[in-house]
């Protein structure tokens, strides 16, 4: 009875904690997209996603993904198209994923956070070892990203 209650009080307590606004790049080269994959010692370990961060608090979601990009890229970009955002709860946390559709306007790529980087077409999607949450966005803006991509 009491583990009941506990369990009931812990799902409630959940329930009420605030979803995490985070924004991610679909950044575009030719007719490729980046993805970067995470460490080992990470959240998600070895998983791939769209480069992006939390949002701070006075900060826009655009501004947010131009410093989240210059601080794990080291690049600068433009946006080109905000996408469909995912809401996705990984058990421990519920993120709000934002995803901004954009170009290299300066620099070259050097990872500060991640292990790797991969261009991809867009057809190829599948084959990569997604972030949950990513994979989801993917699936809701599949056919926007491809002719964005086109």
């Amino acid at each position: 009875m009491r583990q009941t209650r506990f369990l009931r009080y812990f799902t409630l307590l959940k329930k009420t904690e605030k979803m995490i606004d985070v924004c991610c790049a679909i950044i575009l080269k030719n007719d490729k997209i980046l993805a970067v994959q995470r460490g080992a010692e990470s959240s998600h370990p070895l998983k791939w996603e769209f480069p992006g961060g939390k949002i701070q608090d006075g900060e826009t979601a655009e501004e947010c993904i131009i410093r989240e990009i210059e601080e794990e890229l080291t690049i600068g970009i433009d946006i080109v198209a905000q996408l469909d955002a995912v809401e996705f709860d990984y058990g421990t946390k519920e993120i709000n994923l934002i995803p901004f559709v954009c170009r290299i306007k300066s620099g070259k790529i050097a990872l500060t956070e991640h292990v790797a980087k991969c261009w991809f077409n867009p057809n190829d999607w599948q084959s990569i070892d997604w972030a949950a949450a990513d994979y989801e966005l993917i699936l809701k803006n599949l056919n926007r990203i491809t002719m964005l991509v086109g």
